[in-house]
């Protein structure tokens, strides 16, 4: 009980800093350098950032009024100088700096690293649309390379199984962020083009800051995706988000979820289209007919008082029984193409993992790896069992 007199409250103390910072004037008005990182420029106005230099980093908000003012928009990686002062958000219990006023500084360092690495890519042709490759019009199998954790690839398997059930989705998980990932990711390239594992790549992560997209602007893995033999698309971060690895790409998307619907024709789109070609043959055809039919009636007309009656009534028989050869050629034709696509289907069908999975079958890994024989596993291993409905976790007794 004796403590319970003397504590205070959290937000009693956080107040109580607020009120301490605020009696400071040198932390009222400041003049601060530093690099922007993780700026987001919020719908209200408001713009949210952390200014940062080799050591350290701090967290920064400039209201809307004061953002009007600014004559440039700030952006990761721009160098600034700020004035303003130190507060407590007394919620959170952090200091931040609220900025009343900006001004550049020149770029980042990486920024600079950035632009000089895309224009001499550029000069050596790496972003050439001569050398960009097509985009299967119907994949079978998809490769993506992602984390194997994250939305990213919940929303590429979501779009494209919606829009071709029978698609086999392939992840190759890699790091997206970090140190060494730039190398891993074009290991990945390397290994999918050599063991020929899917008819096109989807290289995805979701947004982030400079630094954190920077493993796709790495030189290595700008010269993997110039030099890959499967067409690749490029759905790296947010749709302002621009990496090298867009540049360089068969194909950009500017989300993954982007990404997944380029990939992936709508089969059900694809029906319809062939429906609707159907038709317009079938239109075409009947009208030239009757095109025909005129132009035989109007010649016809010029010198029907010469001929007997019996020969209009001949080629009016002639005529009739074009209309209906091309109507039975008309109708054969609908009933192969309904027959070839039915096939298609059938055969997109079949190559389903997930029409097997039904019967009662499921899919065993170690690691991330299929297992296809009992030799691949000993006592102790972690494995996953996928079933239809999901999946469970086992061990190895």
């Amino acid at each position: 009980m004796k403590y319970a007199e003397m504590a205070i409250t959290v937000s009693d103390l956080n107040q109580y800093i607020k009120n301490k910072i605020a009696e400071d004037e040198t932390l009222n008005h400041i003049l601060v350098k530093g690099e922007i990182s993780n700026f987001k420029n919020h719908y209200t106005g408001h713009l949210y950032f952390t200014l940062k230099d080799e050591k350290s980093l701090i967290k920064c908000i400039m209201f809307k009024s004061n953002a009007q003012k600014l004559n440039f928009m700030p952006k990761d990686g721009m160098k600034v100088f700020l004035f303003g002062g130190v507060s407590v958000f007394e919620r959170d219990g952090v200091y931040q700096i609220y900025v009343q006023a900006m001004e550049e500084d020149g770029l980042g360092e990486l920024y600079t690293k950035y632009q000089e690495l895309k224009n001499r890519l550029e000069e050596q042709g790496l972003f050439s649309e001569e050398h960009k490759m097509p985009i299967p019009f119907m994949p079978k199998v998809i490769g993506v390379l992602t984390s194997q954790t994250g939305s990213v690839i919940k929303d590429i398997i979501n779009v494209s199984t919606r829009r071709n059930p029978n698609v086999v989705i392939r992840l190759l998980p890699v790091p997206v962020q970090g140190e060494g990932a730039g190398e891993k990711i074009a290991k990945g390239i390397e290994f999918m083009n050599r063991e020929r594992l899917a008819d096109v790549l989807i290289l995805a992560r979701g947004g982030g800051s400079l630094e954190d997209l920077w493993p796709f602007n790495e030189e290595i893995v700008a010269h993997s995706i110039f030099h890959s033999e499967i067409p690749i698309i490029s759905a790296v971060g947010h749709e302002t988000d621009f990496t090298i690895a867009d540049f360089v790409a068969d194909l950009r998307a500017p989300t993954p979820s982007a990404g997944a619907e380029l990939a992936v024709p709508d089969v059900y789109e694809v029906k319809q289209k062939i429906i609707t070609y159907q038709n317009r043959l079938r239109m075409s055809l009947i009208k030239k007919v009757e095109i025909m039919k005129l132009r035989y009636e109007k010649s016809m007309s010029s010198f029907v008082m010469k001929e007997p009656t019996r020969r209009i009534q001949e080629n009016y028989i002639r005529v009739d029984q074009a209309v209906k050869q091309l109507e039975n050629l008309i109708q054969v034709r609908q009933e192969k193409e309904k027959t070839k696509y039915g096939k298609l289907i059938a055969q997109l069908d079949a190559y389903s993992p997930l029409k097997t999975m039904t019967r009662g079958y499921s899919i065993t890994q170690k690691a991330g790896q299929i297992i296809k024989s009992s030799k691949e596993l000993k006592k102790g291993d972690k494995i996953e069992i996928k079933f239809q409905d999901g999946g469970v976790m086992a061990e190895i007794q």
